[in-house]
């Protein structure tokens, strides 16, 4: 889950291209001479989110080490952090000392914009030139007010993970396109004594993703831009995105206790029912395919049976049908980090290090000609779905910026509780934007 930004958090994909593109080195800048560079021997601290031994954690390994047989005067000393203790805890906590680590993953949206405010990033944009331009839109997610304090490596769209051979079971034809489709869908899976969804309430966060993709589909898409750029939450549609989710729960199409399930990471998580034939469907982001893998007691049957399709639409909403919700990950580099902090950076983007990643089948990566590797047959429906988005919105806990975000995380999980309502959400966000 797959942080928060006021400005730039929606942006278009205009093609495919615009969205998985990369280069190999950038301009110059602050950038040392080569005979500077790589001159003394440096230490770079690296804090990623592959905590659990699998294809990412190996995958990251191999790049640091790649990069100091390249560069034997760098060191790279690396740490894999579950990504909201490495999100909500540890970088915030390290950011505010003088010895935080060097490169380090990074959200982009209104966090990053918090980080450059604080003076805590390093400026890359003259460096970063011809990665950037052949990034394109995306990488705008990872600048704030035209200047580049990261680079993403992965980038992709969110939608429904699902166990086609249940779904056979339950004479469900196909995936569904509506949400009164995927209602129906529910119905005829709880009939074969099938738990529909999983959802990991106990992690907030993948509970409160429902709410985004109805507020997705609530608000136009000039709403949702004003709303990013201006907290502004005064739109009625706000409000029913939280009346379409509660809705949606009463028709109790979750596991039982899933206000205490995790999302992630561990065979009783809703990744891991849904892994391990436990579940039908799981709403989660591009990256949830390395994740199920992680948590499958059976790799090979998990192969055999998990597909995705986008999240449905809603008949008569005022949304873009076709727009979806999404993000990706990347790094940045701490203001003081040394230079070697930003040529690390860019080889982590680079063609060659993209198609590693991608031939992991775990997550969509942004170079171009990389994506070409990936076999996975899920992963390749999600590539499809991102090109053909007409429309991506940023995570709204990172577009609306961390105070919000947390708020609105909270108030909606409440209404998974039992405890909140539609109106509560849009008020603590209008409170928390006061703040």
């Amino acid at each position: 889950m797959p942080i928060k930004r006021r400005t730039g958090a929606v942006f278009a994909l205009l093609t495919t291209s615009a969205l998985l593109a990369a280069g190999c080195s950038g301009g110059d800048g602050e950038t040392p001479s080569a005979d500077e560079l790589y001159k003394n021997p440096v230490t770079l601290t690296w804090w990623h989110n592959a905590s659990q031994d699998g294809p990412g954690k190996t995958y990251w390994e191999k790049v640091a080490k790649d990069f100091s047989a390249l560069h034997p005067t760098v060191t790279i000393k690396q740490e894999g952090i579950e990504t909201n203790q490495l999100q909500r805890t540890r970088l915030p906590a390290a950011l505010l000392t003088s010895d935080p680590p060097d490169i380090f993953q990074a959200w982009g949206g209104g966090e990053m914009r918090e980080q450059v405010e604080a003076d805590y990033l390093k400026d890359v944009t003259e460096q970063t030139k011809t990665e950037v331009g052949g990034i394109g839109k995306a990488a705008e997610i990872w600048a704030v007010d035209g200047k580049q304090y990261g680079l993403p490596y992965k980038l992709g769209i969110e939608g429904i993970w699902y166990n086609k051979e249940m779904f056979a079971r339950a004479g469900i034809a196909g995936p569904p396109t509506t949400f009164d489709e995927l209602n129906d869908a529910v119905t005829k899976l709880k009939a074969i004594n099938v738990v529909p969804i999983a959802v990991g309430a106990g992690d907030k966060w993948p509970a409160a993703h429902w709410w985004y993709n109805f507020a997705l589909r609530a608000c136009s898409v000039d709403t949702l831009k004003k709303a990013s750029v201006e907290t502004v939450f005064d739109d009625p549609c706000f409000t029913k995105a939280g009346q379409d989710l509660k809705a949606f729960i009463d028709t109790k199409p979750f596991q039982n206790n899933f206000i205490a399930t995790p999302g992630q990471n561990d065979p009783t998580s809703a990744n891991g029912l849904l892994a391990n034939g436990k579940a039908a469907m799981e709403l989660m982001g591009d990256w949830n395919r390395g994740t199920l893998d992680t948590v499958a007691a059976d790799k090979a049957a998990l192969g055999k049976f998990i597909g995705w399709f986008p999240v449905p639409a809603i008949a008569n909403s005022a949304g873009d049908p076709k727009a979806a919700l999404g993000g990706g990950d990347g790094f940045a580099c701490a203001k003081n980090a040394p230079a070697e902090c930003v040529e690390f950076l860019k080889y982590i983007v680079s063609p060659e290090v993209q198609k590693e990643y991608a031939g992991l089948n775990i997550g969509l990566p942004v170079a171009k000609g990389s994506e070409s590797v990936i076999a996975d047959t899920a992963l390749k429906s999600v590539l499809e779905a991102t090109a053909n988005t007409t429309y991506l919105q940023l995570w709204l806990d990172t577009a609306f910026g961390s105070t919000v975000g947390q708020a609105m995380n909270d108030s909606i999980v409440a209404i998974f509780a039992g405890s909140g309502s539609p109106e509560k959400v849009v008020e603590a966000m209008k409170q928390a934007a006061r703040k």
